[in-house]
């Protein structure tokens, strides 16, 4: 093989494959990035559960197949001077030349390389940036217990036009409804994705339109020249829609900038895993924390109240990570009792809310 391409091109195109790559991988070979070139420059990563293809512009010279260690190749090339890289094969070595440096890696046996899974069926295609915002919103609130492999995923479901996104870690649930463009009117699909995985792809492919494939056991995600599959979870979830229904009794309409900045300089004296307490009145909200050895903080944020005051309590992370989805400039706190779950969700005008964070509260002192 020998190839010749831009040093910026290479170096993203390697640490995006790379990204998959296991720490400690269960065969040696799962360690190294597979590059091959034709028509063009392919570099494929696998660790059997999640894979990473790559595919780039390069002058090809010669075709053919090498199998580099990844780690190194990604140290290497976002180190490089500024200048085109040849990567030549010459016997065990990959001859890697960028201006006056030079690296010969040693190869591993591509023959020993899996097979990548077969890209699924296409189900429809969304931007990349609100594919992004929607996993973005819901991520936080999957758990990161990986004995209980269902709640450390993402459910989407899709139906024609719709699609919804959910996770939950049993103290909260988020959920983000949005519109794409399927690839069938009709189509109707749920899977469970690994929330990790989905998180990373959807950072990495928010410039562009991304392609979302399902089928087999396998989900599929593809945009501008970059591809990832990933082996589903178990199908079964929660009925978590019935949970962010109910008659609330009390609602509390809160700016959430100013909201989340007092909510964040309380908190410093917040003990681990101790309070955070609302009051909620007519035309604020009290803010108040601590109370112990560190010290106590309060401050108060204007709120439009209808019902009832009250007195909550959240655990301060997960109410932050509820405020922090919403993309809209008020947030609405439903609200029953202080023993009660918590309902956040964006206020979209006329619009039916497209985020809501249900949120346990905590017993207070």
């Amino acid at each position: 093989m020998k190839i010749r391409v831009n040093r910026d091109v290479l170096a993203d195109a390697v640490a995006w494959a790379a990204r998959v790559l296991p720490s400690r991988p269960v065969v040696p070979v799962l360690s190294g990035l597979l590059l091959e070139a034709g028509d063009e420059l392919t570099l494929s990563a696998f660790d059997y559960d999640v894979s990473a293809r790559a595919a780039v512009d390069a002058d090809v010279a010669e075709e053919g197949r090498v199998l580099i260690p990844g780690r190194l190749l990604a140290e290497i090339s976002r180190s490089l001077p500024d200048d085109d890289v040849e990567i030549v094969t010459d016997g065990q070595e990959a001859v890697l030349t960028c201006g006056s440096a030079e690296f010969g890696l040693i190869t591993m046996p591509v023959e020993d390389f899996p097979t990548l899974p077969a890209m699924p069926p296409v189900v429809g295609a969304v931007g990349g940036g609100v594919f992004a915002s929607a996993v973005g919103q819901v991520a936080p609130a999957a758990s990161r217990d990986d004995t209980l492999p269902m709640l450390t995923g993402i459910r989407i479901d899709i139906e024609g036009e719709s699609v919804a996104m959910a996770a939950t870690d049993r103290y909260r649930i988020a959920a983000r409804d949005f519109t794409w463009r399927p690839a069938a009117p009709d189509v109707a699909v749920s899977a469970m994705v690994p929330a990790k995985v989905l998180v990373e792809v959807a950072k990495s492919l928010r410039g562009g339109e991304v392609a979302v494939a399902m089928g087999d056991g396998v989900a599929g995600f593809e945009s501008v020249g970059r591809s990832t599959t990933v082996r589903l979870l178990d199908e079964q979830f929660i009925d978590y829609r019935s949970r962010l229904t109910s008659d609330w009794s009390i609602r509390a309409d809160v700016a959430v900038a100013p909201f989340v900045g007092a909510i964040k300089r309380v908190a410093l004296v917040a003990e681990r895993n101790t309070a955070i307490r609302l009051s909620f009145s007519q035309g604020q909200v009290l803010i108040q924390a601590g109370g112990g050895d560190v010290g106590r903080g309060a401050e108060t944020v204007p709120c439009e109240l209808r019902g009832d005051d009250i007195q909550i309590a959240f655990q301060s992370q997960f109410l932050l990570d509820g405020l922090t989805g919403i993309e809209t400039e008020l947030a609405r706190i439903n609200l029953e009792s202080p023993t009660r779950p918590a309902l956040i969700q964006d206020v979209p005008g006329d619009a039916q809310p497209a985020f809501r964070y249900l949120v346990m509260s905590l017993r207070q002192s």
